[in-house]
């Protein structure tokens, strides 16, 4: 009789052993996933920032197109809409933050 319970004793050991394997594994496996999710953010944040970088572009070379046309009210009227534009942000921005 004692040697069965010397046998379920191990088996119990080995059983707990395994368990704690099992879920070491599976916290394993979810940080996988966690690192693969964040690189997918990642790319998406990248190819944002990509197209937002060729929109830009694009914008530049029509305001160069524009200034070297030289007309000088479109430049000053451009001129006030973004120096505007400047302090509207920098007021909101003490306003919130400051």
């Amino acid at each position: 009789m004692s040697a069965t319970y010397e046998r379920e004793c191990q088996n119990n050991a080995r059983l707990d052993e395994l368990a704690s394997k099992v879920s070491a594994l599976r916290g394993v496996t979810i940080d996988i996933y966690d690192q693969a999710r964040n690189h997918e953010v990642i790319d998406q944040t990248t190819d944002t920032f990509s197209s937002m970088g060729s929109q830009l572009k694009g914008s530049a070379t029509r305001l160069g197109r524009m200034a070297a046309s030289g007309n000088k009210v479109a430049i000053l009227k451009l001129s006030g809409i973004l120096i505007g534009s400047f302090l509207v942000v920098y007021y909101l921005y003490r306003l919130f933050v400051g």
